[in-house]
């Protein structure tokens, strides 16, 4: 039954995962992967941790009525907290980004809290496409973390025909997101166009090769910031200061994830490609002096053999 195998997911998840004592939120649309996430959860966990959140985007004329549809089926699975979030949709970024950053602040839980999100191999794969496509580098194409606080992924060996079958074994009417098939949203091209496309011309088995991809390089990277981290603890300098003689002896991916830990650590958050080139080629230049700017109002100074970070000029 793929019910049992949705529900063991779940269970395999939690034990993997789950603070033992962590409240669990549900993020349940109405599509078909995350009412067998909403299902599958509430069969396996201790209902006095649980809820559920469905996010009003606000997007679609009758988009209120469709999130009380949601929450109702909710309450009839046997939830007995479900919330309603209504929120505003952006323009940042584009539609999809900003609604993803809408739903996800909705979404986001009371510190000790997790949520679980129905993403399955599907929406793995077309992660790892867009990734590839954008040349984001290999943290992009690693895709979707099953844990990264506090957003849980328990579907991400799943495929999105389970969870359909799932729904009906379970007698759930799930609902067809009209936006899912809509031409003007990148993702859609993509599970429409490119991946049947590449399916046909490779033979099949693309999604879960890519999903596959995404697993393996998220374990090397996990390896990378593991001896970075020891990198960045043998250069660092009282004061927050990095010696760049030694770190410039490192191969460049310990390198540059050195010096991406140490500026979030110092209060540059959110280095884009461009800031870490610089920051790279200021330590490892003939100059033995110079600045670069970083987020954060702060100029990254190399004076001599030492990096430091000072407030922006």
């Amino acid at each position: 039954m793929t019910v049992e195998l949705v529900r063991a997911a779940v269970r395999d998840w939690m034990t993997a995962f789950a603070p033992p004592s962590a409240t669990v939120s549900i993020a349940c649309s109405g599509g078909a992967d995350s009412l067998a996430l909403a299902a599958a959860a509430f069969a396996e966990l201790d209902e006095g941790r649980l809820d559920a959140v469905t996010v009003d985007h606000q997007l679609q004329g009758g988009s209120a009525d469709r999130a009380v549809t949601t929450a109702a089926q909710l309450h009839e699975i046997g939830y007995r907290t479900v919330r309603i979030e209504t929120v505003t949709v952006g323009s940042v970024g584009g539609l999809e980004a900003a609604a993803r950053a809408a739903r996800y602040q909705a979404l986001r839980p009371d510190p000790g809290g997790l949520v679980l999100l129905a993403h399955t191999a599907d929406d793995q794969a077309e992660t790892v496409l867009l990734g590839l496509g954008r040349g984001s580098g290999p943290r992009s194409i690693a895709g979707m973390a099953p844990w990264r606080a506090p957003w849980g992924r328990p579907f991400l060996g799943l495929r999105r025909t389970d969870t359909e079958k799932a729904c009906r074994e379970a007698g759930l009417t799930y609902w067809d997101d009209p936006q899912n098939v809509d031409p003007a949203f990148t993702r859609v091209r993509l599970r429409r166009e490119v991946l049947p496309l590449l399916e046909d011309v490779l033979g099949g088995g693309v999604t879960p090769a890519l999903a596959r991809t995404a697993t393996m390089l998220a374990e090397d990277l996990q390896a990378l910031d593991h001896l970075a981290a020891r990198v960045l603890a043998d250069v660092w300098q009282p004061g927050g200061a990095v010696e760049v003689t030694e770190l410039v002896r490192h191969p460049v991916a310990l390198r540059r994830r050195a010096l991406r830990a140490w500026a979030d650590a110092v209060g540059a958050k959110a280095l884009t490609a461009d800031h870490l080139y610089r920051l790279d080629s200021l330590v490892t230049g003939t100059r033995r002096s110079g600045a670069v700017r970083l987020p954060g109002a702060l100029d990254a100074v190399r004076t001599g053999p030492l990096l430091r970070a000072v407030p922006a000029g």
